[in-house]
């Protein structure tokens, strides 16, 4: 997954630059482990990030990443500190 292109489809959030910073490094870090893609059987794209994303109740970006990593969470097994925890 490309850092920048990532970064550049989460400019529709309208993030900090610090958010973006933040959430591009976790999902790169998720990206790299292959939690995703062994649970879901696909790979985790930028757009798979922000199609996702855009269906979190929430306004910013980084509570839009929490909604979804628990959103994973309760699907595919854990809780806080799960393998999806923060």
């Amino acid at each position: 997954m490309d850092r920048d292109r990532l970064g550049d489809a989460l400019e529709e959030f309208d993030p900090t630059p610090g958010e973006r910073r933040v959430v591009v490094r976790q999902a790169l870090d998720l990206s790299d482990s292959g939690r995703f893609e062994a649970d879901t059987g696909n790979a985790l794209t930028r757009e798979e990030i922000v199609r996702n994303l855009r269906d979190a109740p929430d306004k910013r970006l980084p509570e839009r990443w929490n909604w979804w990593l628990g959103s994973l969470a309760m699907a595919y097994g854990g809780t806080n500190g799960s393998k999806y925890g923060p």
